[in-house]
């Protein structure tokens, strides 16, 4: 006779059980799951603001439209930072989480920046509101980039590449020179210049070298725009700050980085609209800011650009912050919950 089987218990065959699904759908608290994905859009309008507000004055007009665009952007912009001001408030290490997706990182990177060019748009009209503006957005900026260096540490060998978000973590603190200019602070905006001219020719280099190992993947090529910006800024203060012998150093390198992003334009939005999209906006009008005030025929170029840009910058705002009011844009975007 064959030996008796050994006894098999039938739940080992039974599935595994999962909790129900709630209904209706479980929904998020207020705010918990605001997206790091709607400050570069937030910036790019500010920036679109001053870019505007500088064309105007190079065209001898009246600078009531850029102050009413202003006007808009900064109630737009200080929603957005309350969002996530509630956010972190809930849960403050959220913001480690949402960390962990890369694109983010430079998106909060922006949020903290983006207090410098809200300052230097206040600075025609309160100053003391924007001094105060501008300081807290350095420091803020300034705790930002400690802290993503304390979560660096922790990240794994394959996840430490530099990005081109970096630009805004560390050299981001040269969107607050025009500010400090605006306000008499000539001193600390040279300061802000000569800090982060350093860092940011370590970071194109270093972009090179990636470039000819290999091509970044096809969604993450937008943020390559983001090497435009510190050639723009650098440009647009050494032109106020009136450096003369370098302003043109900082404008043939913007203008250089400018051609080669326009002509990989297909290649670097080959994968089609995507919220990344946002990062294109700050570059645009800071580089359209940036041709303006060196004048000349320079300036032409500057102001053609700005209309582009006054078409452009609203569309890609406009379609990432209605995937935020529709609730979709936290989804697409990875965004932690708190």
């Amino acid at each position: 006779m064959p030996p008796e089987s050994p006894h098999v218990d039938p739940a080992h065959f039974r599935p595994k059980r999962y909790p129900a699904p709630d209904f209706p759908p479980r929904r998020a608290a207020l705010f918990a799951r605001t997206p790091p994905a709607i400050f570069p859009v937030l910036l790019g309008l500010l920036g679109l603001a001053l870019a505007l507000r500088v064309g105007l004055v190079r065209l001898g007009l009246t600078a009531a439209p850029g102050d009413l665009v202003a006007g808009v952007v900064l109630p737009l912009w200080a929603f957005g930072l309350v969002a996530y001001a509630v956010k972190l408030a809930r849960r403050p290490g959220v913001i480690f989480e949402d960390m962990r997706v890369m694109p983010a990182r430079g998106g909060l990177a922006m949020a903290t920046a983006s207090g410098m060019l809200a300052a230097a748009l206040l600075a025609p009209h309160a100053r003391g509101l924007a001094a105060g503006l501008l300081w807290s957005a350095l420091v803020l900026h300034a705790l930002y980039a400690l802290l993503f260096l304390r979560f660096y540490i922790d990240l794994p060998p394959e996840g430490r590449a530099p990005d081109p978000g970096w630009h805004l973590i560390f050299a981001g603190f040269i969107l607050g020179a025009p500010a400090a200019l605006l306000m008499g602070l000539p001193a600390l905006a040279q300061g802000l210049l000569i800090g982060t001219i350093p860092i940011a020719m370590i970071l194109w280099i270093v972009a090179l070298i990636q470039l000819f190992r290999g091509n970044p993947p096809a969604p993450l090529r937008p943020l390559l725009a983001l090497h435009l910006v510190p050639a723009s800024l650098f440009t647009s203060v050494a032109v106020l700050a009136g450096y003369d012998p370098y302003r043109h150093v900082f404008a043939v390198l913007a203008v250089v980085i400018f051609l080669a992003l326009l002509a990989a334009g297909r290649w670097l939005l080959v994968a089609g609209f995507s919220p990344l999209w946002g990062v294109m906006t700050l570059p645009l009008s800071a580089f359209a800011a940036a041709m303006i005030q060196l004048g000349g025929p320079w300036a032409g170029f500057g102001i053609g650009l700005l209309a582009v840009a006054l078409v452009v910058i609203p569309w890609i705002a406009w379609r990432v912050l209605s995937m935020w009011a529709r609730g979709s844009l936290a989804t697409k975007t990875n965004a932690a919950e708190a």
